[in-house]
């Protein structure tokens, strides 16, 4: 188990799959920038993942150090949608 990340997984607590279908992305894009090659890069804090078949946004924990707005954004966007996090959880193949 790692326990320097959260999982936010587009599961609803009431066990509903979370809508739009590109959450993950749209929310992971939040935090990305433009390098110098005009692409657009996740944050090294931040990625969309699938974890056993669910669309998830896995967050570094070292996010709350860098940047403790940004973290509490992404937590409260998971309570406010009533999304499941899970606390300390390793990605499987996805």
């Amino acid at each position: 188990m790692n326990t320097s990340t959260l999982i936010i997984q587009g599961i609803t607590q009431s066990g509903r799959v979370f809508r739009p279908s590109d959450w993950a992305e749209r929310l992971s894009g939040v935090m990305s920038s433009f390098g110098g090659d005009h692409r657009m890069a996740y944050s090294p804090y931040v990625r969309p993942t699938t974890v056993n078949g669910v669309k998830s946004v896995l967050i570094d924990k070292k996010l709350a150090e860098v940047d403790s707005r940004a973290f509490e954004f992404l937590l409260g966007f998971a309570r406010d949608n009533e999304l499941k996090v899970l606390d300390g959880a390793t990605p499987g193949p996805g």
